[in-house]
């Protein structure tokens, strides 16, 4: 995930309670909601968890490690990294056929994500 912190939260905050607010609606969604993959996901969450962790469910890995983007080679490199990965996995053949990546978005097709295209801009001094 590529994020921008302001004000007074913390980019550490943000993803700490990004992981935390997706997990419960991830895990809610999967017990209310039928789906093929049910009882594996269910299952494979909670092998992941501690006794007492997230309801006994663990969707995300421990930490986050966030790095400043400073340069458009580095947003570049982070931002194809996220693409790939699907494709890195077999999942898909090619980033933009994920559907809930914004590799569709970049690529310039219709999905119910609302992403805000960006790079990071260069200061120039003169």
């Amino acid at each position: 995930m590529i994020a921008r912190a302001g004000g007074k939260e913390s980019l550490s905050d943000i993803l700490r309670d990004f992981k935390k607010f997706t997990s419960k609606a991830l895990v809610k969604e999967l017990i209310n909601e039928p789906d093929s993959r049910q009882d594996w996901m269910l299952w494979y969450f909670s092998e992941a968890s501690r006794p007492g962790e997230n309801y006994g469910y663990k969707v995300w890995q421990e930490g986050n490690h966030p790095e400043e983007i400073s340069s458009n080679k580095f947003f570049d490199e982070k931002l194809d990294y996220i693409h790939n990965n699907p494709v890195f996995q077999l999942v898909v053949e090619r980033p933009e056929d994920y559907f809930f990546s914004s590799a569709r978005n970049y690529a310039g097709l219709n999905n119910y994500l609302d992403v805000i295209l960006e790079s990071v801009k260069q200061r120039r001094y003169y």
